[in-house]
């Protein structure tokens, strides 16, 4: 299964400090990840000033319980960094099966 994760940070003074603390071993994983296929992409969400404040994921894992899992070992939230989930069941669409006026066509 596909998913859209958002998470978001926390918002209180020491948030940024955690991710910060958190980031080499987070980075770490997620290059793991990547390398086996359940990462597909991902970065940082920014606010209006360009700091971080959350991160969105696009995930490849077998089940909902098997994400759950993933994000509960993530070092961000072990590290108290992700505060909150938006998660969302998806497909990424494969645009190299579709020619480009499929691709705009009104009825897709």
């Amino acid at each position: 299964m596909q998913f859209l994760i958002i998470a978001h940070d926390g918002t209180d003074p020491d948030a940024m400090n955690r991710r910060l603390a958190a980031r080499p071993a987070h980075f770490e994983r997620a290059r793991k990840a990547k390398a086996d296929g359940t990462l597909l992409i991902g970065g940082a969400i920014l606010d209006e000033h360009d700091q971080m404040i959350g991160s969105s994921l696009y995930v490849e894992i077998e089940s909902r319980e098997a994400l759950d899992q993933w994000l509960a070992d993530d070092p961000y939230t072990k590290g108290n960094v992700w505060q909150t989930f938006e998660i969302h069941v998806m497909r990424i669409a494969n645009l190299e099966h579709f020619p480009l006026i499929q691709v705009h066509s009104p009825q897709l």
